[in-house]
């Protein structure tokens, strides 16, 4: 087993290693290299926005979900991407790689560990930022709710669509990534004071976090599974059957199984 480290003691300029299986073929790989950058905002394909490790080790397909370790041997991050051209006229990009902080994950790690099953802090939200140029419409900066989930901690607090959240137990909200960061780092039954603008008027708040569950496994996987389960007892059947169907075919042709655990297919 490996040793966690801890993420928040990293610095910039600290050696890091990464292990991972590149290319889906070259399996336990390692590259080297150091911490290029701490808590970089970088936004996924998925349009998700994390703060992450940046690390000029070399990054490739494959390589996410692997260890980047410190030179203690403990893990501090898991390699989740990195930058790469879009177009082949585009200047090459080299050495921009990233990982996920240990320390993000710990809880997730713990949580499927223990119950079987991923337990985060909840509220019930959609939120995107506010435009610069809302903004310069009169609009206050912070994280516009887009939706609010029906009986979820939000709704109760009496959050409405189009609220503008511009801050939560008096730290200011500046975007959507400001308050997700402040939720993740909540837990269930906490209380926030949710500072609110709300058609040209600031009210503040109460919310309750609440507690989603995620199966460790996607349904489709875990929906699989169980087909597969199903379908075992028929599958052994078939394979009897052709088992039975080759020996008789087999001894028309005059061969043991003998004679074909020792290849002499004549």
């Amino acid at each position: 087993p490996v040793v966690i480290g801890d993420s928040d003691k990293l610095n910039v300029g600290d050696n890091v290693v990464a292990i991972g299986n590149p290319l889906g073929e070259l399996t336990f790989s390692e590259t080297s290299g150091i911490v290029s950058a701490l808590n970089r905002e970088v936004t996924m394909s998925n349009n998700a926005t994390m703060d992450l490790i940046q690390t000029d080790c070399a990054i490739n397909s494959g390589n996410s979900g692997g260890a980047l370790f410190n030179l203690y041997g403990e893990v501090i991050g898991i390699t989740n991407a990195k930058y790469s051209s879009s177009s082949s006229s585009s200047a090459s990009i080299d050495n921009i790689g990233f990982a996920i902080p240990i320390n993000h994950v710990k809880n997730i790690i713990t949580s499927i560990i223990e119950k079987g099953y991923i337990v985060k802090p909840y509220i019930g939200v959609s939120v995107t930022t506010v435009s610069s140029e809302m903004v310069s419409y009169g609009l206050p900066q912070g994280a516009a709710v887009r939706s609010v989930t029906e009986n979820g901690p939000a709704a109760e607090a009496g959050l409405q669509e189009n609220d503008i959240i511009t801050a939560v137990n008096g730290e200011t909200i500046t975007g959507s990534n400001d308050l997700v960061k402040l939720v993740k780092a909540s837990a269930a039954g906490d209380t926030l004071e949710l500072t609110v603008y709300r058609q040209g008027q600031t009210t503040t708040l109460t919310l309750t976090v609440g507690e989603q569950k995620t199966d460790a496994l996607p349904a489709q996987t875990t929906g699989a599974m169980e087909r597969m389960v199903e379908l075992l007892p028929q599958l052994i059947e078939e394979l009897n059957a052709k088992d039975e169907k080759e020996k008789k075919k087999n001894r028309i042709f005059g061969k043991t199984d003998d004679d074909l655990l020792d290849g002499e297919l004549q």
